[in-house]
């Protein structure tokens, strides 16, 4: 029987897990009966009952799997952290306990896997969200998908199905902050999409605050485009062009009689605030991706754990080497 490998990335869920483990357990009880499953949980240190709920369903079912950090890694290493974990023939890079991705979809994905598909990703067509946050999420990964230098399609998130060719490629590329949806397609190999309705949360409210979706934009943009620099280099050439265009014209016009030197004072102060402004705009830019390769070169592990549940011996061993190997140690 082959395996389908789950993660489910979690903080301070505990009113979210047991509906996420039924949820799961009935597709793979009434449509995918003759596949394995292993759900890894990833707990990024909750500080509620998620854990000890977590605990109760692994002492009476070994295909659920706990990862436990010691503190918050934030939702993008938490996550990888699993997927590197993940001993499956495939793998659902993610499935959010808060089943804002529905678990009914993983039995069409698998059946495209079967048919020789290495990355079938969903497709977030309709959300149940704010709408500001609603367009705002599409004009981001539209903007992303024209910037970067992989073929992304928009609308596609971290719920997708990779074969195991492709978690292993995704295993190999040593990334700080790894940037997931982003990634598979970055590996190449055939894919295919599905349309889907992205829910709202069934508990509480989501735990990524915007400042928290804002840093992990910019890092999707910062690692996989580097447009950014090259629209700052093209606007600064426009820029200084334009400016010495406008000091020779100025220079020509005071020479002529046709200005004065005391009515250009509100000219010079409109210039020095606007190009100030624009060179703060680009050194913030350039400052980003100094960011990103200060947080590269200090090779720190991608998480620390303080303890795995139902995870044989071999894998845990193994899996801290991949992750010490991966920070220089």
């Amino acid at each position: 029987m082959k395996t389908i490998s789950i993660v489910s990335p979690c903080y301070n869920e505990e009113d979210s897990i047991a509906d996420c483990v039924k949820a799961v357990r009935h597709v793979f009880q009434t449509e995918l009966f003759d596949y394995k499953v292993e759900h890894i949980f990833c707990d990024n240190c909750s500080t509620d009952r998620t854990v000890e709920i977590l605990k109760e369903f692994a002492a009476e079912d070994r295909s659920i799997k706990i990862i436990v950090n010691s503190r918050n890694f934030g939702i993008l290493r938490n996550t990888f952290n699993g997927v590197l974990a993940a001993t499956g023939d495939a793998v659902v890079l993610f499935l959010p306990v808060d089943l804002q991705d529905p678990p009914e979809l993983i039995p069409q994905m698998v059946r495209l896997w079967e048919s020789g598909y290495e990355i079938v990703y969903g497709i977030r067509a309709k959300r149940e969200e704010a709408a500001w946050l609603r367009w705002s999420r599409k004009a981001y990964y539209r903007l992303l998908s024209r910037l970067t230098y992989v073929d992304y399609p928009p609308d596609a998130g971290d719920f997708q199905l990779v074969d195991r060719r492709v978690a292993d490629a995704m295993k190999s590329i040593d990334d700080a902050q790894p940037f997931m949806r982003m990634m598979t397609f970055d590996c190449g190999f055939r894919s295919t999409g599905i349309k889907y309705t992205w829910r709202a949360r069934m508990h509480g409210k989501s735990r990524n605050s915007l400042s928290q979706m804002f840093g992990q934009g910019m890092n999707g943009i910062v690692s996989f485009s580097g447009a950014p620099v090259r629209l700052a280099l093209l606007g600064g050439f426009w820029v200084a062009s334009f400016s010495i265009l406008y000091a020779v014209a100025v220079t020509c016009l005071t020479l002529a009689g046709y200005v004065k030197a005391l009515p250009g004072v509100p000219t010079i102060i409109a210039a020095l605030f606007f190009f100030g402004g624009v060179q703060l705009f680009f050194l913030g830019l350039i400052g980003e991706y100094i960011l990103a390769i200060f947080n590269q070169v200090r090779r720190k592990p991608l998480v620390i754990e303080r303890e795995r549940i139902n995870f044989d011996q071999a894998a845990d061993h193994d899996v801290p080497a991949k992750v010490e190997a991966r920070s220089g140690r």
